[in-house]
């Protein structure tokens, strides 16, 4: 008896029996990884969102401390100039200073619901403490975190 004749190409190539259970496995894998990369991206996106709404937040608080600062200055300057704080804390001026922190035009010129308030230190003739509050409209729903303050004392020669 002859043993069998091989031919070559008769025989299927390794786990080419197997390819079709495979391809079947595999399929939807790239669109479930498209998916979770795009859900990975949109928490990113929205990490990005949250910081820049963040900074826009500081840079407002930041402007508004600015301008607190200016106002300070322009009342300490008015009692550097009256050589009191007596004659430079009048009632008319402290309704003006009042009058131009409140300013209508807020986010312009003035500080939301901005007050002044100019008070001696006490023992002393020459010193006064100006004490600057407003209530920024981004922490109004904040209700740990109100009001913001600026104090400054200022010491005449």
């Amino acid at each position: 008896m002859k043993p069998p004749t091989v031919n070559a190409g008769s025989f299927p190539l390794c786990g080419a029996t197997r390819r079709p259970r495979r391809r079947r496995a595999q399929r939807g894998v790239a669109l479930i990884e498209a998916l979770v990369s795009i859900l990975i991206f949109s928490f990113g996106v929205l990490g990005l969102m949250g910081l820049e709404a963040r900074a826009i937040t500081f840079s407002v608080d930041a402007e508004d401390r600015n301008r607190a600062a200016v106002f300070a200055s322009e009342i300490a300057s008015t009692l550097w100039l009256s050589g009191s704080i007596a004659a430079g804390a009048t009632t008319a001026n402290l309704a003006l200073w009042n009058t131009n922190v409140k300013a209508a035009n807020a986010p312009q010129t003035g500080l939301p619901n901005g007050t002044v308030a100019v008070t001696p230190v006490a023992g002393t003739t020459n010193a006064a403490d100006i004490v600057i509050t407003w209530q920024s409209p981004a922490h109004s729903a904040d209700a740990s975190d109100t009001t913001s303050q600026l104090t400054t004392r200022v010491i005449l020669p």
